[in-house]
Parts: C-alpha cells; structure tokens; sequence
C-alpha cells in the first residue's frame, strides 16, 4: 500500500502489491492524447481493485476462516494469505508482458475481472481451508492481471505533463476503494456468498466502464534487446542495492512494510479476540468504522507529507518521523485493548504510514544510482514493497502462535517499524 510508481509491471504490493511501468521501454510515439473522463476512469477502476483486496483480504476472507476452522483460524490464514501473494507476485509480471507483447490493454483488463469475479463466486461457495486456498489464489491471480494492464494504461495514454495528477488520482484509490470494499464486506459479513458476489461485481463493472469507454490505442512493440545470462541479468538487477544510500532506503521501506502488514493482515482476529468492543459492536462492523479513519488519515498525510516535504526541502525528517510513529502508536492497542484504543490506534497509523510511503518514495526517487538505469532500479525498490507482504502472514501466524497473543504482534511490528525509521538515518545524499 503505497504511493504508485508508473511503470512497466515488474513485480507486486502490494497487495498484493502495486504494479510498475516503466516509461523507457515505451517509445514516445506510443503514448496517444487521452480522452476526456480517462483519468476519472483509471481512479474507478483501481478503486475497484482494492475494494477486492481489502474487503476480501480483510474482512470475508478472515471471517470465512475463522468459521471452518476457529481453532487454527490465525496459522491457516497465514498460510492462505502467504501463498495467495506468491500468485500475485508472479502473475503480475506475467500479464504485463503478455499485455505488453500483444500491444492490448482492455482484453487483459476486462479477462482478468470476469475471471476474478468466477474466481469470487468460487471461494463463496466452498466450505474447506483447502478450497478457501485454491479460490484465494485464483482471485490473487486474475487480479493481477487485470491491476497489471489498468496501471499499464497511465504510460500508454496519459501524457507526461498529466502524471503527476494522473499518479494522485490513482493514490486516492486506496482510501476510497478499500473504504467501499471494507463496508461492503462488513455489511454482508452475515451473507459472505453475497458480498464476494457483490466486489466481483464492482470489479467486472468497473473494467467494463473503462474498456467501452476507452477502447485500446495502436502501440509500438518495444525493440528487441541483446539476450544476457541469465546470472548476469540477475546481477544487474540487483547492482543498485551496491549503492550506499540507496540500500538503506530499500532496508527502510522493506522493515516498514513488514511491520504494517503483519499486524494490518489480522485485523478481524484482533477486534475480536484481543479488544473490548462495545456490546452492540461486532468485529465487521468495527471494521467498517476502523477502515474509513485509517484511510481518511493515510490520504490527508500523503498529500500534506508531499507538499510539506517539497515546500521545507526536507525528506529524512518526514521519513524518520513517520516511521517512528507508526511503531509508537502499535503500543497503543497494547496498553489500552479498547474500542477507543482501536480508534486511536487506526488514525495515527494510517497518518504515519500514509505520510512515510508518500515521502519515502520522493527518498528512493533521490537516492537512485544512475538515471538511466531509474526504471530497473525502481523495479529492485518494488521487492521491498512486495517481498515483505509475502512474508508478513507467515511471519505474524508464527508470532501469534509461538507467543500466544496479539500483545506480542504489536510489539514486533512496533520494533520493525522503528528499526524503520533508524534505518533512514544513515541516507547521505539526502537532507
């Protein structure tokens, strides 16, 4: 959950994980003028695609658990979810290039939706953790190719003096997407079939808006490179973690994403195994409150981060300060496991987490080793983004179950996050 970076897909957050595009391998005659509502479109449909990820990933899909198998409900979901974002990983790569070679956008975009919405009807109707599984990565994997061929779009039709608005746009996709997916999901918590039916519908609906309404643009296959190694290809990939400042942001923003992702991917089980909700409040709909205040703050702080940090000239102090708070503010569930406390908890969190990805990314922007190898190495930046996603269900299953408690998955993704922030300080090149 980040800022978008536009570029040709890579790797994933992201989020599953967000896609990449990169401008260089695009020639300029290639980008055609946009149409009018193109950019109203592209936040329609990325809203829908997290509206998918969290109110799947969040609230039916924890909850569906929970109900095959209360007892092993935190080690199950840890695997389903690790194993769910390894597909994801590895489609999104996959259907950018696919989409990339065949010139086409809209056929990869309105598949991947039709199959995702299968894929949700699927997962509604099986009753095993197995099945649970198989559907989760089948949905992971149809969304990835139709996220991969939506992000695809910016570079292809939005010209580079729209970006920046273009990128802004996409960024509020998050709160106001996973806002509508998290309430959708609560408010038909006590009808799962209907609310995976209800998101593979907005899904569906939204790549049909966007491909009736923007058919695709002729575009110029990128010119066949020199093949290399492949030992030789991995090495260059991987050259700029070489440099100095650029490897402590990578460590940075990989400890942060851990950190958020390990307690945020456990959410439900938190309200209703760890916290004191009120008697008329159940975990879907504390979730439903929750959501909204933490996605309210995250998209207030990204655009004040943004601006303040340009305004001051200053980055590492935005950075560090974010990353600090986000650890802080995870002990306050710790000493006050009330619906209060969550409230509290939410609102800082996302104003800390939403402030860190927006300014971080401007860092990683700054810190780049050589400007004609940015979109390689913004692609090695995105294994810090989605590595840590892969991982933080595996990682929070064994916290939770090893230290028997939610107490003690707050405090380790506290002391990531802090590590975090210490990690930034030792960045040179930038003030």
């Amino acid at each position: 959950m980040h800022t978008p970076i536009h570029r040709r897909p890579a790797t994933r957050p992201p989020s599953p994980g967000v896609v990449m595009t990169t401008d260089e391998l695009i020639p300029a005659k290639a980008t055609a003028p946009h149409k009018r509502g193109l950019m109203l479109l592209l936040l329609v449909a990325n809203s829908a695609l997290m509206a998918v990820y969290l109110g799947v990933g969040t609230v039916l899909l924890p909850a569906q658990i929970a109900e095959i198998d209360p007892a092993n409900k935190v080690a199950v979901l840890g695997v389903v979810a690790g194993v769910s974002a390894v597909f994801a990983t590895a489609f999104n790569p996959i259907a950018g290039a696919l989409s990339d070679r065949t010139g086409r956008r809209n056929p990869w975009t309105l598949g991947g939706a039709i199959a995702s919405l299968a894929g949700l009807a699927f997962l509604s109707s099986v009753h095993t953790a197995l099945l649970v599984g198989i559907g989760w990565c089948l949905v992971q994997a149809t969304m990835n190719v139709y996220q991969a061929a939506v992000t695809a779009v910016v570079p292809d039709r939005i010209p580079a003096a729209r970006r920046g608005t273009a990128s802004a746009l996409v960024g509020l996709a998050l709160p106001i997407g996973g806002t509508a997916g998290v309430v959708i999901a609560s408010q038909t918590s006590g009808q799962p079939r209907l609310g995976y039916l209800i998101l593979g519908g907005v899904a569906a609906g939204a790549a049909l808006l966007l491909t009736v309404c923007c058919p695709d643009v002729p575009r110029t296959a990128p010119a066949a490179s020199v093949p290399m190694p492949r030992r030789e290809r991995i090495a260059a990939f991987l050259s700029a973690l070489s440099h100095h400042d650029f490897r402590w942001a990578f460590i940075g923003r990989a400890l942060m994403v851990l950190g958020y992702f390990s307690v945020t991917g456990y959410q439900l089980y938190i309200l209703d195994d760890h916290i004191t909700l009120p008697a008329d409040l159940d975990a879907p709909a504390a979730m439903a409150v929750l959501t909204p205040v933490a996605m309210v703050a995250m998209a207030v702080s990204t655009v004040l981060g943004g601006l303040l940090s340009d305004r001051w000239n200053r980055r590492k102090v935005f950075v560090a300060v974010s990353a600090a708070l986000t650890g802080v503010v995870m002990a306050v569930p710790v000493i006050s496991p009330t619906w209060t406390g969550m409230l509290v908890f939410s609102a800082l969190n996302g104003l800390a987490f939403g402030c860190f990805m927006a300014v971080d990314t401007a860092v990683v922007t700054l810190v780049l080793p050589r400007a004609e190898d940015a979109a390689r190495d913004m692609g090695v930046l995105n294994i810090a983004n989605a590595g840590p996603q892969i991982v933080a269900p595996f990682v929070a299953s064994a916290v939770v179950s090893a230290l028997d408690g939610y107490t003690p998955l707050f405090l380790f993704g506290g002391a990531l996050s802090l590590l975090g922030a210490l990690a930034i300080l030792p960045i040179r090149s930038v003030r």
